[in-house]
């Protein structure tokens, strides 16, 4: 989700408002379950056996529990809001099925296709492996989003796009960029991505085969607050907004949930969950509903389960000490 004032729509030239920041949006032909075929591996929600994208001294894996806290913490907690609840914006059913941001995984053999960019000076070119079955972000028919999230397990690589269309015998898109998941280098500064923060969006999702499948999520986790500062700050590598409040959070922000909140009571599922927060965190990537954290569709969640995570709220975070907030 992006949203953007005149003056910085002329300066970054990056696309305009996706969806409301109100609900996740309609998800009617989304799919979402355990893959088909005689590769599980392969497909729309594979299971990656355990496989992390990224090296293990890359940002989204690295344990944050024992990092000092932000000295404005109490203020960027309070203007994001600290009775708000935590919101996973991912599930098993709504509007009758699956919700979230989908991605497939393919192999070396899958064949490639050209993209055209909207905004080609900020993406890596195509073409790209995007199999014409693949996923979109909301459904065929969706004005949303539009992620399009492709992981090829032989050459290890991610391929992501953001407004992306089916068009001849490939696709178009607003802008897209190309990840190497062994690698830990960064977009160009100043770029975006298929995200507003210019940060790859698959790392950040809380995937089933994470939580049910091994019981644990080892990276941090992808997250939206409506009012963004003119800034970010590392991992990432772009801003959209035009308010220069320090009291805003920029993009790349890094959250916990704190040390001392107490799990006991919580259903297994948002366990794993809530300790990744305590863990790992959650970077804030995009514009959009305050504190909903981003996930994989997948008819097998448990949404009763699921929704025990908006008993958490913005009191119960804490900023990790931030880097330098670039602003230009």
């Amino acid at each position: 989700m992006r949203c953007y004032g005149a003056i910085v729509l002329a300066l970054v030239l990056l696309v305009g408002c996706g969806e409301t920041a109100t609900a996740p949006g309609p998800s009617s032909g989304l799919p979402g379950g355990p893959p088909t075929g005689s590769d599980p591996g392969l497909g729309v929600g594979a299971d990656l056996n355990g496989r992390r994208p990224f090296p293990d001294d890359n940002p989204w894996n690295t344990p944050i529990d024992q990092a000092p806290v932000d000295p404005n913490s109490d203020s960027l907690i309070a203007g994001i809001g600290l009775a708000k609840p935590l919101h996973p914006d991912f599930g098993a059913n709504y509007n009758g099925g699956p919700f979230g941001i989908p991605y497939i995984v393919v192999d070396s053999t899958t064949p490639l296709a050209p993209v055209s960019f909207q905004y080609a000076d900020e993406s890596d070119p195509g073409p790209y492996p995007i199999p014409r079955n693949a996923p979109i972000e909301g459904g065929a028919s969706s004005t949303g989003d539009r992620h399009v999230l492709v992981i090829d397990r032989d050459r290890w690589k991610l391929y992501e796009l953001y407004s992306a269309y089916p068009q001849g015998n490939g696709w178009t898109a607003g802008s897209g960029a190309i990840f190497d998941l062994s690698s830990d280098a960064l977009r160009p500064a100043g770029w975006t991505s298929a995200d507003a923060a210019g940060l790859p969006i698959f790392p950040g999702l809380v995937r089933y085969d994470e939580v049910v499948g091994q019981g644990v999520i080892r990276h941090a986790i992808r997250f939206t607050v409506q009012h963004t500062r003119r800034g970010y700050v590392s991992p990432a590598r772009h801003y959209a907004s035009s308010d220069t409040s320090s009291n805003r959070p920029p993009m790349g922000m890094r959250v916990r949930l704190k040390a001392s909140f107490d799990l006991t009571g919580y259903p297994a599922s948002a366990q794993v969950v809530l300790q990744a927060l305590k863990t790992y965190g959650m970077i804030l990537a995009d514009n959009g509903s305050d504190w909903y954290i981003s996930g994989a569709p997948d008819s097998r969640w448990n949404d009763d389960e699921l929704n025990t995570l908006k008993q958490v709220q913005g009191s119960d975070f804490e900023v990790v000490q931030m880097g330098t907030v670039v602003t230009n």
